[in-house]
């Protein structure tokens, strides 16, 4: 009887274990894109610079980080 209990806790961990690997790899894999999807909204030129980019006023578009290469708002 103590075996069992042994084993349906060693059994339990190990599910458990691999559901937690599963969500991480989940979690990797969504936040692999860097950059934001273009939208018809453009983002202001705070959104550029909070998203990691910086605000190229010759073209008006945000270079670097989460918007790049969208149009400046």
């Amino acid at each position: 009887m103590r075996i069992r209990r042994i084993l349906a806790a060693v059994i339990t961990a190990v599910a458990l274990t691999g559901l937690g690997l599963t969500g991480a790899a989940t979690a990797t894999a969504a936040t692999a894109a860097t950059h934001a999807a273009p939208t018809n909204a453009s983002p202001t030129r705070g959104e550029c610079e909070d998203g990691g980019g910086r605000v190229d006023l010759a073209t008006g578009t945000c270079k670097g980080g989460k918007y790049d290469g969208q149009m400046i708002d």
